[in-house]
């Protein structure tokens, strides 16, 4: 399974970006996105940004894979206990 990330645009040189998810920084290429400027939030796979999002569906989509952390853990903690 393929899976985008959603990050915000920091800076720009040509048409490389760096990104930024949970304090964390990348470079990726924004030859699929020519439209996109710092600040806004893109869908970053493999390297490349493949989208620009609004905010709000970035944060969302955050939230839902934070949502699943916590899930996550909760389960192998409740396996650990139990084995």
């Amino acid at each position: 399974m393929c899976l985008a990330v959603p990050a915000q645009l920091i800076s720009i040189n040509e048409a490389i970006g760096i990104v930024e998810l949970t304090g964390a920084t990348r470079d990726c290429s924004l030859l699929l996105v020519p439209d996109a400027k710092v600040g806004d939030w893109l869908l970053v796979h493999a390297g490349f940004a493949v989208q620009i999002v609004d905010e709000e569906e970035a944060k969302a989509t955050l939230d839902a894979f934070r949502e699943l952390e916590e899930l996550e853990e909760a389960y192998f903690a409740g396996k650990t206990e139990n084995s």
